[in-house]
């Protein structure tokens, strides 16, 4: 059997590869809606539970891909007909929490999601600066903000080589870390087999997690599909 390595091809993509970021976003706003994979639905929980559309997603994911590419942390998957197949991309921003409200219309329900990243965000920014006596800056740790495979064939080793490559150039630039946000226990699995992330415990031993069953939006996730959103940790 063909390796996955001979089936798809790798590289992070710059800002001047305007067709590639199209595609890395189209890629990973179906990711998030739903695919079929050998017969079954695979989604993101939380958009699944809001009923968010495509189109609304796709222009969220172009605007921060556009906005954060330069920075060298958008890594696509390819297969042999040059289709984007896997995406993951992030970024070395410190972390901002907004604590409003920012999308309006049909893509109002975002927020939800907003506020559960920025409820996790928020607690790893306080428990970094409590273990290390500071805030986080810029270029100190590399974010993944997201991650999208569509490919039917070799998805694991797809998502382990789009770590390997940020993770290769994370580390060759001096970061302390890669953290993320995990949605659901698949992904969680699959990062932390594949790409050696777990989740982050704070000072006190805990998990930083936001609980679906305590928010009256996401409460209807059922538990057997995802528990709720992760911080995960990768040193380097």
């Amino acid at each position: 059997m063909q390796k996955t390595l001979e089936l798809y091809s790798y590289e992070i993509i710059t800002k001047q590869q305007e067709d590639l970021l199209q595609r890395a976003a189209e890629c990973l706003a179906r990711s998030f809606t739903g695919i079929d994979v050998s017969g079954k639905w695979v989604q993101e929980p939380m958009v699944g539970q809001l009923s968010i559309d495509y189109e609304d997603l796709y222009d969220f994911t172009k605007e921060y891909l556009d906005s954060t590419v330069e920075q060298g942390y958008c890594a696509v998957a390819k297969d042999s007909s040059n289709h984007i197949v896997g995406v993951l991309a992030g970024d070395t921003n410190a972390p901002q929490i907004i604590g409003e409200d920012i999308f309006e219309g049909s893509f109002s329900d975002m927020n939800v999601i907003l506020r559960v990243l920025e409820d996790v965000s928020e607690r790893f920014m306080d428990d970094y600066e409590r273990r290390n006596g500071k805030e986080i800056e810029d270029g100190e740790l590399l974010h993944l903000f997201m991650l999208g495979v569509t490919a039917e064939t070799g998805r694991h080793e797809i998502i382990q080589q789009l770590g390997n490559k940020l993770f290769e150039k994370a580390s060759s630039e001096g970061l302390k870390a890669v953290i993320g946000e995990a949605t659901n226990p698949k992904s969680i699995r699959v990062m932390g087999k594949y790409n050696n992330m777990n989740k982050y415990i704070d000072v006190e031993g805990n998990f930083i997690v936001h609980k679906y069953e305590d928010n009256h939006r996401l409460k209807g996730i059922p538990s057997s599909i995802a528990d709720g959103t992760y911080i995960l940790i990768k040193e380097l």
